[in-house]
C-alpha cells in the first residue's frame, strides 16, 4: 500500500484543475453568483488529499477527484444555495469512491462496533490529535492514522483536518450523527495513544 505525505498531496497532478479551467465558466450557483470554479478550485487540494486516504494510490486519487469533480459539475443546479458546498462536493466524492470500487465499499460501509450507547461521544477538549497539521513529523501522524480502521479514520479526517460540522460529516458518510460523534470520540482516543509518546507523556 502506498504511503501518504503531504508532501505527496502537495505535488499532485494539476489534471483536476486543468478539467476546471477548460468547463464553462458561466454555470453559476443560483442566488449567489459564485460559478462552480469559483467554488471548486479552492478545495481541489483538499479534494486530493482526501481522496488519497480514500484510494492509498496516488493515480487513483487523481482518477477519483476528476471524477468526482466531473460528476460535481454536471449536478451543480442540484446544489442547495446557502449550504456548505465543501460537504456537497465531498459527499460526491466519498459516493464516487463507493461506486466505483464495490469490494472496499463493503468492507468501509459495515462496520459493526459501532455502539448503540454514544453519551461519552461529545468530548471536544483539546487534545493531541487536534493538533496533527502542526507536527513538524509529518511521517509520525501518517503512522498513526493508517493504524486506525478506515470508518474511523474518515470520520476524524473529515473533522480535524476538513474541519466539517458533525451534521455535514453525517450527510457526507450517510451515517446517523450519533455514529459520526462516537467514531470521532474513538479516533481521538486511538490517536492520542499512538501520537502520546510524541507529547512527552502528557495525557
Amino acid at each position: 500500500m502506498k504511503k501518504v505525505s503531504r508532501s505527496t498531496v502537495r505535488s499532485a497532478p494539476l489534471s483536476a484543475q486543468q478539467l476546471l479551467m477548460a468547463s464553462p465558466s458561466t454555470i453559476a450557483e443560483p442566488g449567489s453568483g459564485a460559478s462552480f470554479e469559483q467554488l471548486a478550485i479552492p478545495l481541489l487540494p483538499a479534494l486530493l488529499r482526501h481522496a488519497l486516504w480514500l484510494t492509498q494510490n496516488e493515480a487513483e486519487a487523481e482518477d477519483l477527484a476528476q471524477e468526482a469533480l466531473s460528476k460535481a459539475l454536471r449536478a451543480f443546479d442540484s446544489f442547495a444555495p446557502g449550504t456548505n458546498f465543501k460537504a456537497w462536493i465531498f459527499r460526491i466524492l466519498r459516493n464516487t469512491f463507493l461506486t466505483t470500487r464495490t469490494a472496499i465499499s463493503a468492507t468501509r460501509t459495515i462496520f459493526l462496533e459501532d455502539p448503540e450507547e454514544i453519551e461519552a461521544a461529545t468530548d471536544t477538549s483539546a487534545t493531541p490529535e487536534a493538533t496533527l497539521l502542526q507536527l513538524d513529523n509529518a511521517a509520525v501522524v501518517q503512522q498513526a492514522l493508517v493504524q486506525l480502521p478506515p470508518p474511523l479514520r474518515d470520520c476524524l479526517l473529515l473533522c480535524d483536518v476538513e474541519e466539517l460540522k458533525y451534521k455535514e460529516i453525517a450527510g457526507i458518510l450517510d451515517l446517523p450523527i450519533g455514529t459520526v460523534m462516537s467514531r470521532i470520540s474513538r479516533a481521538r482516543a486511538a490517536l492520542r495513544a499512538h501520537l502520546q509518546p510524541h507529547f512527552g507523556g502528557r495525557q
